[in-house]
C-alpha cells in the first residue's frame, strides 16, 4: 500500500537525506544546512508549497514537492513540480505512477490550474512516466536569471 504523508517539521532530517541521493544523480550541488534551513521556512507558510513523503508498506521510499506561483496568464494559482523522487528500489514498480495521480487529486483539491515541470534530458524513464500520465512538453523554453 502506498502512502502520502504531509511532510512536517520533524521529517527534515530524512527529506535531505534523500535529497542529497537525488542530487548526486546528476551531481547537483546541494547545502544541507541552507536546505535545511528551507524546509523550515517552506513548512511554515502554506502560501509556498506542500511537500510529502512517499511511503510504500510502511517505508518511506521518496517525496514529492509542489511549489505554488501566481499566474495571469492560467489566472490563477499554479504548481511547479520542484520535486519527485523515489528511492532506486521503488522505481518501475508503478510507485511513480501513483505519486503523480496523488499529486494531481491534491491539485484539484488546492484549485491549482497547472503544474510544470523540469526534466533532465537523459532521463527518459521519467519521461515517459509523465507522457503517460498525461502531461506534454511545453511548446516554450525554460530560461533562468541567476541573481548574483
Amino acid at each position: 500500500m502506498i502512502v502520502f504523508k504531509s511532510l512536517e517539521i520533524s521529517d527534515i532530517e530524512i527529506i535531505v537525506s534523500m535529497m542529497e541521493d537525488f542530487y548526486s544523480i546528476d551531481n547537483y550541488p546541494i547545502d544541507i544546512a541552507t536546505s535545511k534551513t528551507l524546509f523550515k521556512t517552506f513548512l511554515t507558510d502554506e502560501n509556498l508549497g506542500k511537500a510529502w513523503l512517499i511511503f510504500s508498506e510502511d517505508k518511506i521510499v521518496g517525496y514529492a514537492i509542489l511549489t505554488f506561483v501566481f499566474s495571469f496568464e492560467y489566472k490563477g494559482k499554479i504548481a511547479f513540480l520542484d520535486e519527485l523522487y523515489l528511492i532506486e528500489s521503488a522505481r518501475g514498480i508503478g510507485i511513480g505512477r501513483k505519486a503523480i495521480q496523488f499529486i494531481k487529486d491534491e491539485v484539484h483539491k488546492l484549485k491549482l490550474k497547472i503544474i510544470y515541470l523540469e526534466i533532465e534530458q537523459h532521463n527518459l524513464s521519467a519521461q515517459k512516466l509523465y507522457i503517460a500520465n498525461d502531461f506534454e512538453t511545453h511548446n516554450r523554453n525554460l530560461m533562468k536569471y541567476i541573481v548574483k
